[in-house]
């Protein structure tokens, strides 16, 4: 991976796609390259450098090495909203008990599908706040939050709610009170891919990788006033290592498991 990142405007920039480039610049210090007509790919081998493209409808990171970009797009969070506003449940709403209200603490945000979904149970009454890392990554997401073209009331609502906020998890863990959140969520990314998951693979290429550690979940059993949900593969070994009480879906690649107080 590239250590430096570079953003551009999209392949026939105006005033609109370079303002947006101006935007991410002064948020994320990157510095502005013209376009010039170069493909993605040449720029990354001229400036040996990862890409942020501002298109007039979204952003999109090219990392080095990456296949597909990665952009913000509520993808499953939006089918499982319209599930739930059918009357079906919600496997992370059953494996955190969440209710309106509560306050919820993401410490793996990625593209928010599941700050969404949590967002949307909680309404304008609960709390809910996403960690994300990688600061190109909370970027995106936090700017697609705020702009992407909802279908749904329902769904602009959800999204709008959720703060972002960039930083790697067990530190701003460390820094919060006893009992101060009442889910802390963690989805850390999956040992190996589930390849049916086309849109994950992005963010896969792109996101921070860290496994579960002992302080981590030490940390978000302190910081929590009710429960810790995780998330992951159903044949990782997170379940039996640190005890979690665990959601069995049958004919489903992942598994909720959860700590309660």
């Amino acid at each position: 991976m590239a250590n430096n990142t570079i953003i551009t405007t999209a392949g026939r920039p105006d005033p609109i796609t370079y303002e947006l480039a101006a935007i991410a610049s002064r948020d994320l210090g990157y510095p502005v390259v013209e376009r010039k007509k170069r493909s993605v790919l040449r720029m990354q081998r001229e400036y040996e450098a990862d890409v942020l493209v501002a298109g007039k409808e979204r952003y999109e990171l090219f990392r080095v090495g990456m296949e597909q970009p990665l952009f913000f797009h509520p993808n499953s969070a939006a089918f499982r909203l319209k599930r739930m506003l059918k009357g079906e449940k919600d496997p992370l709403i059953e494996a955190s008990a969440l209710t309106e209200g509560d306050t919820f603490l993401d410490c793996t945000l990625g593209l928010a599908s599941d700050s969404i979904i949590a967002s949307f149970i909680i309404g304008s009454k609960g709390k809910c706040v996403g960690l994300e890392a990688d600061p190109t990554v909370a970027f995106l997401t936090k700017t697609g939050l705020r702009q992407f073209p909802a279908s749904t009331e329902a769904l602009a609502a959800s999204m709008k709610r959720i703060e972002v906020i960039q930083s790697e998890a067990v530190e701003f863990l460390a820094n919060e009170p006893d009992r101060s959140w009442d889910v802390v969520y963690i989805d850390p990314m999956f040992h190996a891919p589930i390849e049916e998951s086309s849109n994950f693979k992005p963010l896969r290429q792109a996101g921070v990788h860290t496994s579960l550690s002992a302080k981590w979940m030490e940390e978000a059993f302190r910081v929590c006033a009710r429960r810790v949900v995780v998330k992951d593969r159903f044949d990782s070994k997170v379940f039996d290592q640190f005890a979690l009480q665990r959601k069995i879906r049958p004919n489903t690649k992942f598994h909720f498991g959860f700590l309660s107080k």
